[in-house]
């Protein structure tokens, strides 16, 4: 997704090269968190809340994000409360079928590309197959990319294609749900072949990747080094 958007955003990326935390990604990892929680371990009590964030912290790279963020307990405090109402509107989903949380998959092509990516939920539908589920703690956006590449994941790891995938933002109700066909994931995987030779080819013969400016660009990696990244930012801030 991010190579979509930027070729030489996703590059630094790969080289384990990112961008500033921020309190909404904060929040939406904690978020996510907690609903894994829920779906595991059953639900979470109000008196229990906040304590259960903070174990949820505790145990994640989310306490090494705090120090980073500089975040006072107060602000702290706000966060949890507002997850505390994304976790109010998420035990209104219905949880039938529930399989897993936060499902890794991983998949190694013939030329060694190593192809990750983790479920929020997934589902078994009635008449059979599985639903995979990606939660959303801000907008939907647009989410089929990801969707597609989980699919595509589950298809190679499984080797059944998903019967539908789904995004579902807990803060405005939203919804897309689409039934990938193997068309599709062919697509994809056409498109991560052009990802990789892309790449290689720019590693192997020194060259840049193109820059492509976007909203994107306020908290990318690459930003300092990048003049029409620097020149959107301006325009957005």
């Amino acid at each position: 997704m991010a190579w979509k958007k930027c070729p030489d955003s996703a590059n630094a990326r790969l080289q384990g090269v990112y961008g500033p935390d921020t309190k909404p990604a904060f929040l939406g990892t904690l978020a996510h968190r907690i609903f894994s929680r829920h779906l595991d371990d059953g639900p979470i009590s109000p008196d229990d809340f906040a304590q259960a964030c903070r174990e949820e912290i505790g145990s994640s790279g989310l306490n090494y994000k705090m120090a980073g963020l500089e975040m006072k307990p107060s602000v702290l405090n706000g966060l949890i409360e507002e997850v505390r109402g994304l976790y109010e509107r998420f035990v209104n989903l219905p949880e039938e079928g529930f399989e897993g949380s936060e499902v890794e998959l991983e998949h190694l092509t013939d030329d060694k590309i190593q192809l990750v990516g983790k479920v929020d939920a997934v589902y078994r539908e009635d008449l059979g197959g599985h639903r995979l589920v990606d939660w959303k703690t801000g907008e939907l956006g647009e989410p089929e990319d990801q969707l597609m590449f989980y699919a595509l994941l589950w298809a190679l790891q499984e080797e059944d294609v998903p019967s539908y995938v789904e995004a579902i933002s807990v803060r405005t109700g939203e919804r897309y749900r689409t039934v990938p066909s193997t068309a599709d994931l062919q697509g994809v995987a056409e498109e991560v072949a052009e990802l990789v030779n892309e790449i290689r080819t720019a590693w192997s013969s020194h060259q840049e990747l193109p820059k492509k400016g976007g909203p994107w660009c306020m908290y990318c990696p690459i930003l300092p080094d990048c003049r029409e990244g620097q020149s959107v930012a301006a325009l957005l801030d």
